[in-house]
């Protein structure tokens, strides 16, 4: 698989191939550094990989069985929890102070945004009542869009991660925001992600600050939806309402489909 991006993405795309050689070094399943630089004629950066075989777990998980979709989360989440083990870097700023910044701008997007969805007040009220759950926490290597879209499934069962496009320092647990696209395609498959990542045992401030990061991001969705159009629009406020659902109006910081299952 061949990678070409723009020469001004030089440092990024740099960054980005020696991560992914770090992950593959841990013996997961993912496309592997073959060659890296800039094309002969100065052009672009090209990134060489090797390809991953198998299907997207978006595509293909309503074909097994709800104990096999959950299996598949369980090394889902095994593998993620690998990934979360990289943490060579040195941050400038505490992960509070970071997203405490990230939340106030988001809301003031929104506020700023001409379309709103019904009972967001709930979301940021609970964001608000919530945010000092942020503190104290770490920092790792993120995959940056950990979901069932980049994540494929194997002739074998086997599962295999891609698209590290959108890898960032950050708390690990951030990376559980995405489970709001997972849970459209599998719910067995999320809470097998869960107690993959957990071995079984998730702490209940884990779900405070899951539901704090969902919070957020489907307050920012909104905003960002708008220039892609009506149907960007309608998925994202679909999801606002389902992840309303879930939270009871967030009257609770565990998902009713957590509890249900």
């Amino acid at each position: 698989m061949l990678k070409l991006s723009d020469l001004s993405k030089y440092e990024v795309k740099r960054l980005e191939y020696n991560y992914i050689k770090k992950v593959a070094a841990l013996g997961i399943t993912t496309s592997k550094p073959v060659d890296f630089g800039i094309s002969s004629n100065n052009g672009y950066v090209y990134s060489l990989f090797t390809w991953v075989e198998g299907e997207e777990a978006e595509l293909v998980l309503s074909k097994y069985s709800e104990k096999e979709q959950y299996n598949i989360g369980l090394r889902a989440g095994n593998i993620l929890q690998k990934i979360h083990t990289i943490n060579d870097y040195n941050c400038e700023k505490e992960w509070s102070e970071k997203y405490k910044q990230k939340i106030y701008k988001k809301i003031e997007q929104y506020g700023n945004s001409p379309i709103k969805f019904e009972n967001d007040s709930a979301f940021i009220n609970y964001i608000k009542e919530n945010i000092s759950y942020l503190d104290n926490r770490p920092q790792t290597f993120l995959h940056g869009d950990y979901h069932v879209g980049n994540l494929i499934i194997s002739p074998k069962r086997d599962v295999g991660v891609i698209d590290f496009n959108r890898m960032d320092i950050g708390d690990p647990w951030e990376e559980f925001n995405r489970c709001v696209f997972s849970c459209r395609v599998s719910i067995p498959f999320v809470i097998g992600q869960i107690h993959g990542y957990f071995d079984c045992n998730v702490p209940d401030e884990f779900f405070r600050l899951m539901a704090l990061y969902i919070a957020t991001n489907t307050i920012s969705s909104i905003p960002w939806a708008i220039p892609f159009g009506e149907v960007e629009i309608k998925y994202m406020m679909d999801n606002a309402k389902k992840v309303f659902e879930w939270y009871d109006g967030f009257k609770t910081y565990i998902p009713l489909w957590y509890r249900e299952y």
